[in-house]
């Protein structure tokens, strides 16, 4: 058995293929258990995520992104260090994100983000997911199948995000180059390499957005740009461009980013499981329970962090103010106090939507509807497309001896490739 408290979660990459274990380690000994490297309080317990995850009283999020790097500008000292954290937070990396925003800011924010994807929106939006998915499917099942992460994920999901923004047809190739690439979630914030703290992608998305925003309010089109533009926060008040870039920018790469990951082990787990794959393909009613499971057992975000304002109690444990906290989303989804047997992938599992892959509270991911329908439209597109998905046993190995790699940070989980091959309904046919 590796001696866990000698592995630095944050820094190495021996957890990357598997955390489970250590996230067991660490529950067996505290589900609320200091960490030694840095001193963070890692959260393994169900409950005691969620009591956090609704306390933004008590801890704040703004180094929800960060963690414990690159620490915070000044010493926090005190019992409540909430004044040291709103005059300080605009030094701390990604500040202006949502995720790191606290309330009353973030609920300004929150608001004027929810007025950019409506159900009206949404529901307009999930009416092109099918035929996105179904002309990446032309070329990538013509392939004789392939990489999937690289070959339909990412510009599956990129496309649906460009579709719910209004990005103008003519853009979106050039989206889909810039900022589709596999490599993208590292190094950088998150990284078990160095810490860049660079976030290119953004800067992209921040001018194209700039651009998009003020000619929309110059020239309004009656589009779903003009309807960007035109936003305004809940008291009738316009926001500034930037605070609408923010927002849109935020949406497109952190729900990108998440919904590949959440595909690639979904169907991992179709393609290890033909017994799942038979039933699904009969039963297509399931699909949204197999979404739900997937993301409980293999949460796209392994985890969040917290910073507390005040000293306060978690699970029985002290945690002094200006203590780094973080929320172990992997590690809750799998807590035995919660969920039976939580290694074992059930499709019968009558709590499997209790999971927190999607946080919980005030900062709950409000692009869940979002991600939900991308897996389903691309898991019933596929099903209905092919009369099987295999693993490639030539990219990653015979079924008792697997090879798999996994993007390599402290806060995305998710596979950076996965190479499958298919029979598709249409050769079967002839």
């Amino acid at each position: 058995m590796p001696d866990y408290d000698a592995i630095d979660f944050f820094r190495d990459e021996a957890l990357v293929a598997d955390p489970y274990p250590y996230f067991e380690h660490l529950r067996a000994q505290c589900p609320v258990q200091r960490e030694p490297h840095h001193g963070v309080v890692m959260v393994t317990g169900y409950e005691e995520a969620v009591r956090i995850y609704n306390d933004h009283d008590t801890f704040s999020s703004c180094t929800s992104v960060t963690g414990p790097f690159p620490g915070f500008p000044v010493p926090l000292e005190g019992d409540d260090v909430s004044g040291l954290i709103a005059r300080h937070r605009d030094e701390l990396p990604m500040s202006d994100q949502l995720p790191t925003l606290d309330p009353p800011v973030h609920t300004a924010h929150r608001a004027l983000l929810m007025r950019l994807i409506t159900p009206k929106r949404l529901k307009e939006n999930e009416a092109a997911m099918w035929h996105l998915a179904d002309g990446l499917l032309d070329a990538y099942l013509a392939a004789d199948g392939g990489e999937f992460v690289s070959g339909f994920a990412g510009p599956f999901t990129l496309l649906v995000i460009a579709d719910l923004l209004g990005v103008p047809d003519e853009d979106r190739a050039e989206f889909r180059a810039r900022l589709h690439h596999p490599e993208a979630a590292g190094p950088g914030i998150g990284s078990t390499g160095e810490q860049t703290m660079e976030h290119t992608p953004l800067e992209f998305l921040y001018g194209r957005f700039t651009r998009y925003v003020e000619d929309r309010r110059r020239h309004p089109r009656g589009d779903v740009l003009t309807g960007l533009a035109a936003a305004t926060f809940p008291d009738g008040s316009t926001p500034e461009v930037a605070d609408v870039v923010r927002v849109a920018a935020n949406l497109f790469a952190a729900g990108q980013e998440t919904t590949v990951r959440l595909l690639g082990s979904a169907l991992r787990t179709l393609a290890e499981r033909p017994d799942l794959q038979r039933l699904l393909r009969t039963e297509r009613q399931r699909i949204p329970a197999f979404i739900e499971e997937s993301l409980r057992t293999e949460s796209p975000i392994k985890g969040d962090f917290r910073l507390s304002r005040t000293a306060t109690t978690v699970g029985g444990v002290d945690l002094p103010a200006g203590t780094t906290v973080m929320l172990v989303n992997g590690a809750a989804n799998r807590d035995p106090r919660q969920f039976t047997d939580p290694a074992v992938f059930d499709l019968e599992r009558p709590n499997a939507r209790r999971h927190v892959a999607f946080g919980r509270g005030v900062h709950s991911c409000p692009g869940a509807p979002l991600a939900r329908a991308e897996a389903r439209v691309a898991i019933e597109r596929l099903l209905d497309r092919t009369t099987d998905i295999r693993i490639s046993e030539r990219a990653h190995g015979p079924a008792d001896n697997r090879r798999y790699g996994y993007v390599p940070t402290f806060i995305l989980r998710g596979l950076t490739e996965l190479h499958l091959e298919f029979d598709t309904a249409e050769s079967e046919g002839r």
